[in-house]
């Protein structure tokens, strides 16, 4: 078994580990009120495979792929922005994890962040990672998500937020600054591609959202819980009747006052995984990109 940089061609391999890696993980933890555990969709697959593809172009020291005879068996990849390092994807065919892949792996992706003062990564429940995670250094944020049917009777009338475009870029990377301590930098540039911007830009505060392939919010930052809590609703309002709001800790307590006034149920799933840095807030993190 040898640790080598992933290459454009390791791409499409790396996204069958993810999704095997992923759906075998939901399956053995899945509650019994939770749905079942579906694979990835082509259009999913296509946005993981366009992402991946974009993190091996910009920060080819954070790829990483770990193959034998077999072929490729572990990925992790992984990118620095400014002082901030986060870990995108980290997975390990199921039939081998537990035989010692996954230790070297994140170890090179670290290695692509060792000048970066903060690093950032969101975890799943797998017991054995957030083990890994939390010998690495990391403090360990539980995280939360809401989901359920949305009543459009609950929504609110919301003013003051419009689509947004590559124009708003320097008032995004400054948000994220101000929450993460560093800009999303050439990301803006591939989600601005893969997903809907709203933005709100006033005198009392800025924010803004991404909302994915499927409608559903990707990232929100804000430079207050108002304008966090504005382009929350505008998010439900334009997504699917099945609403989902991932990745929320503990420092955004306004995300589940809107959650509950949108009668919502709140679910708790993985950690936001930090080192050198507090939760950001008001921030809902992207799950790969941070």
């Amino acid at each position: 078994m040898r640790i080598r940089p992933m290459t454009q061609e390791d791409v499409p391999a790396a996204e069958r580990i993810s999704d095997e890696g992923f759906f075998e993980l939901e399956s053995r933890t899945r509650r019994v009120s939770a749905p079942e555990p579906v694979r990835r969709t082509e259009a999913h697959r296509a946005a993981w495979i366009r992402r991946t593809s974009h993190l091996v172009a910009t920060d080819p020291g954070g790829c990483w792929v770990a193959e034998d005879d077999s072929g490729v068996v572990g990925i992790a990849t992984s990118l620095r922005r400014e002082v901030l390092w986060c870990l995108a994807t980290y997975a390990v065919v199921p039939a081998r994890q537990g035989q010692g892949i996954g230790k070297p792996l994140l170890a090179a992706a670290l290695q692509h962040g060792r000048a970066c003062t903060r690093r950032m990564l969101s975890a799943s429940s797998d017991a054995k990672a957030v083990r890994v995670y939390h010998q690495a250094g990391f403090a360990l944020h539980p995280q939360m998500y809401l989901a359920g049917r949305l009543d459009r009777t609950l929504l609110p009338v919301v003013e003051k937020v419009r689509d947004g475009s590559a124009a708003d870029v320097e008032l995004m990377d400054s948000l994220d600054r101000a929450a993460r301590g560093a800009g999303h930098g050439p990301d803006h540039e591939l989600l601005l591609t893969t997903a809907r911007l709203l933005v709100s830009d006033t005198t009392t505060g800025s924010g803004y959202a991404y909302l994915d392939e499927r409608g559903r919010l990707a990232l929100l930052a804000a430079s207050n819980r108002r304008t966090a809590t504005r382009l929350l609703w505008a998010a439900l309002a334009e997504g699917p009747e099945e609403v989902t709001v991932p990745h929320v800790t503990g420092a955004n307590q306004w995300v589940l006052d809107v959650g509950f006034a949108a009668r919502l149920d709140v679910h708790t799933e993985g950690y936001l995984a930090l080192h050198g840095m507090n939760p950001p807030a008001p921030y809902v993190h992207h799950g790969a990109l941070l």
